[in-house]
């Protein structure tokens, strides 16, 4: 192997991605619009329900409840004063996600200690997001319900009741419970894993199409020589790629990072080298730029969206669909990302992942260095 040539093969790559404007802009453009577009229009919090309530009591015990809910900052409460008419057309229009019904001696039933009633009517449309709403709802009610039977039992026996429970909860890792927060550091690994399988799954097969690759064959350069030109020359701008995500991530978004810069660089390379080597490994084995782009659209985006736990749970799929998500290598990135940025903790808790990284990255390069060689041959 000589360097000498493996440089020239990566000033050769260079030239090319600096003479084809269109492909920069979208390499270095498309991590801030991922970035801009997944934190502000993908969110998973759910606050400020649109909640509206029908009170059929009208007690001043009620108004007291409807204070609750509008004093909380999960619910946006408007008043249905014309009953289950309005209810059914709100939820109908998408204005009212959630319906609470206060029935008819609701202050009575409150008093004499029997138990409580309460009707929600949820827009089952959203299911992810009616639960969760319902969830806090119930939870507001019944703590109401508990405060005005402790104060009924305090005023009967003169003092305060005996012990009861009071839960304390701590956060970790994420205190103020931001989707944000959990969103960014899994979409670094969606960004990469776009920007370097999409971009190097086309570079041997422009190759083949434009009839360069028959003066390089004239050349006395190697398969691993060149795999390694091409590599370093999108590895660039993957690093590139790497710190505008982290930096916008960390200063704008405002997103903690509380692990190690050092462990963050070895993953980050870890992983970037693995899916250059995998673009041009499917640039190597389709004989056209459309089909390189489509395998490496199917193989790189989707897997890393849908597979990885980036967005949903990996331990919510279904039992078949579990095993096939320890084949991607980021669901191991994402793992990484999130431990390092909202856990801090280090290589003794990462470095099962970090191994299968290390694998993941040395075999796919010796296929593509296999692959390479049976084309240039």
């Amino acid at each position: 192997m000589s360097f000498r040539r493996t440089r020239a093969m990566a000033r050769k790559e260079f030239l090319h991605i600096l003479r084809d404007p269109w492909s920069l802009i979208m390499a270095l453009a498309l991590p801030l619009l991922l970035l801009l577009l997944f934190s502000y229009a993908l969110s998973l919090d759910v606050d400020r329900v649109p909640t509206a309530v029908y009170d059929q009591d009208r007690t001043p015990e009620s108004r007291e409840l409807i204070s609750r809910l509008a004093g909380s900052r999960y619910f946006e409460v408007t008043m249905a004063e014309g009953g289950y008419r309005q209810l059914d057309r709100q939820i109908d229009t998408g204005k009212t996600m959630l319906g609470v019904v206060i029935p008819l001696r609701f202050a009575a039933d409150l008093k004499a200690g029997r138990p409580l009633e309460m009707q929600l009517l949820l827009d089952g449309a959203d299911s992810n997001a009616g639960s969760i709403a319902k969830n806090y709802a119930e939870s507001v009610l019944a703590l109401y319900a508990f405060e005005q039977q402790a104060a009924r039992i305090e005023r009967r026996l003169g003092r305060a009741p005996g012990a009861r429970l009071d839960a304390r909860v701590r956060v970790w890792y994420n205190g103020d419970l931001k989707s944000r927060n959990f969103i960014i550091p899994g979409l670094i690994a969606v960004i990469l894993m776009i920007i370097a399988a999409l971009l190097t799954s086309l570079t041997i097969a422009r190759e083949w199409e434009n009839g360069s690759m028959e003066q390089l064959l004239s050349t006395p350069l190697r398969p691993v020589e060149m795999l390694l030109g091409k590599l370093s020359a999108y590895f660039t701008l993957g690093v590139v790629d790497t710190l505008t995500a982290i930096i916008v991530g960390v200063l704008f978004f405002g997103v903690p990072f509380r692990g190690s810069l050092l462990l963050l660089a070895a993953s980050c390379g870890l992983f970037l080298f693995g899916a250059l080597s995998w673009g041009i490994f499917l640039s190597a084995v389709a004989k056209s730029q459309l089909l390189a782009y489509q395998m490496g659209l199917l193989s790189s985006f989707l897997p890393a969206f849908l597979l990885s736990g980036f967005i949903y749970a990996i331990e919510n799929m279904p039992r078949v669909i579990q095993p096939v998500t320890y084949l991607f290598p980021a669901r191991y990135f994402i793992t990484i990302l999130k431990s390092i940025f909202l856990k801090g903790v280090g290589l003794e808790v990462l470095w099962t992942q970090l191994v299968f990284l290390a694998v993941y990255s040395a075999v796919v390069f010796t296929l593509a260095a296999r692959k390479l060689g049976t084309k240039v041959a």
